[in-house]
């Protein structure tokens, strides 16, 4: 047994291992929280979007040293995730209380109070932000956009002057100058700022938006349409450029264009009011009354006192025969517009049909009465009106947006998930051992591991283990049953060895490590599983979760820690998965992950050959030919990686079409 344990103890060092810290250390007087290793699993667990656990962990570093700032800024990123804006800006608070000179503390705080919108203190904030750090890009940025939502436009003027002097080639700059120009109510300055931005970026969607905007303001169609055409090529998921190239379309007689751009934009905005209301006015145009009805079924339960949309309605219900219904919604608008001749006249047609003679005759009378019919021929019909506009008179007019008005995008590494702070060229997650997975839409590629399953048949575990890259967050009550099975664990696995003499059982410590890699506990699951090794080198499973584990590990801490360390551990968990695939080796999900491990090690060539043995274990691995085509293209070879990455979106791997897009204008 002596000789075993001096092997492990070999093992850890020669690993570069993570030797067996607890969340607690034992003194004479008491026990005492290790609080940088708990501080460790608190990031490890916002990583991974645990942010019920990721707090769980601050709290208990908060209780024991309440002075230090680094726990009161990870729970209030924890709390920002959550949504939880007002509880993180007062963790934010006591984060830049005890280090005012730590520039996250006041970025994050800004971001809190702008989701509250008070943008005053924000703008404070950001303030404070450049005074530590005066070229910090982001900071100027957002603190041009609370400005402009103050309307303190002459400030956001004037700091995009001081940008200009530091970003002079950077065309987002520009395009701010143009946004704040009109808000000024410049537009001939606007476009001259706008021109400059496309100048600097002929790929700068937002300025496209805006060029395409004052061309149609001069009613050249055509150009605002290609101008449109080039805005949505670079962000296809902007609603409202296909709102405003619905317009244009429009105007070009382009009705089924129009109405195709309607329907984009309800795909990723099912609730946008304009939308929904010019494409019913489109789809009675073309004879289409009842999903017409539809349309205006939804924006009258949005706006039900919006009598021009009940008008249009009232219409549609002519058309199909309901007359009970056409004359109920007619009756209402007249009810609010008395003076609406052309709504008298059409109720009294319909009356006429089923046979109110005298109803009819009334509602005639007072439109000869009123004398309107000449002057009605004469009235200048309107193609389009401002939302804000309810002249009853122009219920056949598509709808617009009152004012141009950019969606202020406050840029931030907060922005999304934590682990896309940095946007990066890289392949997707890499297959893991848990008990809790997310249901994809997409990718739909299941990985088998027959050990797995006869684990799960045996009933091994706790729960149903899965292998998955799409793993989910846990609640605060299963945490607590993994931290309590952990408790037992130990317990029976102390229990085994004072009884044996030898190592812990096999089934035990799988069990444990699982459960420490669920509270991202990822030093003592790698312990455990180093532990199984010794006891029985042919254990692939072992290598897997060490590997896992490893891996993620240095996820976390990949922007900050030493080069050579990282790179040490990912051979680490190269050595690891490829041990796992001589013990497995019809697994393409194993040559999987040692491609996605040589990609953050930068071997290009390696990885697309890993990658590349998945595929041939399985050529309907749409993950692997994902991998392999962002390895191609960091690699330079972007044919190739285009290639791949057209044959992972065509297994249903969606995102492909992303990097499809970016990089085939770099395509040689």
């Amino acid at each position: 047994m002596e000789i075993k344990r001096l092997f492990l103890i070999v093992a850890m060092l020669w690993g570069v291992a993570f030797s067996p810290f607890h969340l607690f250390t034992l003194s004479p007087l008491k026990a005492q929280i290790n609080t940088d290793r708990v501080l460790l699993m608190g990031r490890n667990a916002l990583y991974y979007e645990d942010y019920v656990l990721a707090i769980q962990r601050f709290n208990m570093v908060i209780a024991v040293k309440p002075w230090l700032g680094e726990p009161y800024f990870y729970r209030a990123l924890a709390k920002f995730y959550l949504e939880d804006y007002q509880g993180a800006e007062i963790d934010c608070n006591n984060a830049v209380e005890r280090n005012p000179y730590a520039l996250n503390h006041y970025i994050l705080r800004a971001l809190c109070r702008i989701n509250q919108s008070r943008y005053a203190l924000a703008e404070e904030d950001y303030h404070k932000a450049i005074d530590i750090s005066p070229l910090e890009h982001n900071a100027w940025h957002n603190l041009v956009l609370c400005q402009i939502e103050q309307k303190k436009y002459e400030s956001a003027d004037s700091t995009l002057d001081v940008m200009l002097r530091h970003w002079s080639k950077e065309a987002e700059q520009y395009t701010m100058k143009a946004q704040v120009s009109l808000l000024r109510t410049d537009t001939v300055q606007a476009e001259k700022w706008t021109d400059q931005a496309l100048e600097l970026d002929e790929y700068d969607a937002r300025a496209w938006g805006l060029k395409a905007m004052f061309q149609s303001n001069r009613k050249e169609y055509a150009k605002a349409e290609s101008s449109l055409d080039k805005a949505i090529t670079q962000t296809p998921r902007m609603a409202g450029l296909y709102v405003n190239r619905a317009l244009v379309r429009y105007n070009r007689d382009d009705l089924r264009g129009a109405m195709a751009d309607y329907n984009f934009c309800l795909d990723l905005e099912p609730n946008n009011y304009i939308a929904h209301y010019n494409r019913g006015l489109l789809r009675a145009n073309v004879g289409e009354d009842n999903l017409a009805i539809e349309d205006f079924n939804f924006v009258l339960n949005l706006e039900p006192d919006n009598t021009i949309a009940l008008y249009n309605r009232a219409l549609l219900l002519d058309n199909i025969g309901d007359y009970n219904g056409a004359i109920r919604d007619i009756s209402a608008v007249i009810k609010d517009y008395p003076e609406f001749w052309d709504g008298y006249r059409h109720r009294a047609a319909i009356k006429r049909k089923i046979g109110d003679t005298s109803g009819a005759e009334r509602d005639e009378f007072k439109v000869l009465q009123a004398r309107l019919d000449v002057a009605a021929g004469k009235k200048h019909q309107v193609r389009t009106r401002k939302k804000s506009e309810r002249n009853i008179e122009d219920y056949a007019a598509l709808v617009e947006e009152d004012t141009h008005e950019e969606e202020n995008e406050y840029v931030s590494e907060y922005r999304g998930k934590v682990q896309n702070r940095q946007t990066e060229l890289r392949p997707e997650p890499i297959y893991s051992l848990t008990y809790y997975k997310r249901t994809s839409e997409t990718n739909t590629y299941i990985a088998y591991c027959p050990q797995i399953e006869e684990l799960n048949n045996q009933h091994v575990f706790p729960m149903q283990l899965y292998l998955t890259d799409s793993e989910a967050p846990m609640t605060a009550g299963q945490t607590e049953a993994h931290q309590a099975s952990i408790t037992a664990l130990s317990e029976q696995i102390e229990e085994f060895e004072q009884k044996t003499l030898d190592m812990a059982d096999r089934d035990l410590l799988l069990n444990r490590a699982l459960d420490y890699y669920h509270i991202r506990d990822f030093e003592n699951a790698i312990w455990d599983m180093t532990h199984l090794i010794l006891m029985n080198g042919s254990d692939p499973l072992a290598y897997m979760l060490r590997a896992q584990c490893r891996f993620a590990q240095l996820e976390v801490s990949r922007t900050t820690a030493n080069a050579s360390d990282l790179r040490l551990g990912y051979l680490m968990a190269v050595q690891d998965y490829s041990k796992a695939s001589d013990l497995m080796p019809d697994a393409p999900f194993l040559h999987y992950n040692i491609g996605c491990v040589q990609v953050q090690l930068g071997d290009y060539v390696a990885a697309q050959k890993s990658f590349g043995r998945a595929l041939k274990l399985d050529p309907h691995f749409p993950d692997a030919y994902y991998g392999r085509g962002v390895a191609y293209i960091l690699g330079g070879q972007t044919e190739q990686g285009l290639s791949d990455l057209s044959q992972a979106g065509e297994l249903g791997l969606y995102t492909a079409y992303n990097l499809i897009k970016k990089y085939s204008k770099t395509k040689k």
